[in-house]
């Protein structure tokens, strides 16, 4: 059987593993012979495994699940303030796309940082309702992000959850700056490598993890702040000492790295792919309970968490076993997992059955 290199973007349910997959620490993330589902694509994503071998590429047919997903995000698509939205976030990754080219050009100024960080605030200022924002922001998405469009998804995330640390407003502005620099190092990278539908080589996957430390020179260079400058070199670094470049443990990671890694993550999770909606949020929770801690500082990780399921209370949501109802409690201990009241005063606690799970947000 022919086997193929895959983006993990472009995996889709029903796919076979033709390798096992490790993360950098070498612990095993999937066995081979595994079968793709949306729960091993996104612990893939979380792991940033960018590519794996596949033995067989027949998928799934699309569930129902699939289908919802998609009507509620044409439902955000519809509503005025998306439309809006997607206007001023046009305009915004278009300066971004100049601002970023002149800093690699060798012609930044600090008006030009100065209004890039406006434009983005004034984008994050669209809403004041965080919740809103993040679904707006899934739905900008598709299956080809490319590095101006991520780092503005992320720069919005990292100021959410800005927001939801109680930072001050020059903090927050500090840190949506830094987002949106985090990976400028990738524009230094050749564009070919970085799209290559083949397999990387391992001297082409060293080269393209050399993406923080050329972004750290640059932005060094140009004499942006050292903050600034230090997110976008320890952006991939993780809490436990298996990111790059300098398998750096969590408190040798600057702050604002911390955050912004999270952010990125969660973007890649959440985006759209080209044959479903989003990815249910309290899937990406799950990951994160089971995976999260020991990679992400928990002083970041948990707030963020807390906030986004919070904002779901009282939301209608619907169970893989076709039930909707009520989120009416958030279990502490189990964010992914509340209690759901549905029909004829149904009760399900989902830190005790185990077997439900959300599927979607209605």
């Amino acid at each position: 059987m022919t086997k193929q290199s895959i983006a993990t973007k472009n995996l889709i349910p029903g796919m076979i593993l033709a390798n096992s997959v490790y993360n950098n620490a070498d612990q095993l993330i999937l066995p081979k012979g595994s079968r793709i589902t949306e729960e091993s694509i996104t612990r893939l994503q979380f792991y940033e495994i960018d590519r794996v071998l596949i033995e067989s590429l027949v998928p799934l047919e699309p569930s129902n699940d699939d289908i919802f997903l998609t009507t509620y995000s044409e439902r955000v698509k519809a509503s005025e303030e998306f439309i809006n939205f997607k206007k001023q976030f046009d305009d915004t990754t278009a300066i971004m796309k100049f601002s970023l080219d002149e800093v690699v050009a060798g012609n930044s100024s600090p008006q030009l940082v100065e209004d890039l960080c406006s434009s983005a605030t004034n984008l994050i200022h669209t809403s004041e309702n965080n919740l809103e924002l993040l679904d707006m922001l899934h739905n900008m998405r598709d299956s080809d992000d490319v590095t101006y469009t991520h780092s503005l998804n992320v720069s919005i995330i990292s100021a959410i959850i800005g927001r939801w640390l109680h930072m001050s407003e020059e903090e927050i502005n500090a840190l949506t700056v830094s987002a949106l620099f985090h990976d400028i190092g990738k524009l230094l990278i050749p564009q070919e490598l970085l799209h290559k539908s083949s397999k990387l080589t391992d001297e082409e996957l060293n080269l393209i993890r050399t993406h923080p430390y050329k972004g750290y020179q640059l932005l060094k260079y140009t004499g942006v702040d050292e903050q600034i400058a230090l997110a976008a070199m320890q952006h991939h670094e993780r809490c436990d000492g298996s990111g790059y470049p300098g398998k750096l443990t969590k408190n040798n990671i600057n702050s604002f790295a911390k955050i912004i890694a999270i952010a990125d993550v969660y973007d890649a999770m959440t985006a759209a792919r080209a044959y479903r909606g989003p990815l249910c949020t309290f899937e990406v929770l799950s990951t994160f309970e089971s995976e999260g801690y020991r990679c992400y500082d928990p002083a970041y990780l948990v707030p963020f968490m807390h906030n986004v399921v919070n904002s779901y209370i009282n939301n209608t949501v619907r169970l893989n076993n076709g039930e909707k109802g009520e989120i009416i409690m958030i279990n502490k201990n189990a964010l992914s997992r509340p209690v759901v009241h549905c029909e004829g005063q149904i009760y399900h606690d989902l830190l005790r059955e185990k077997d439900l799970k959300i599927v979607a947000i209605l």
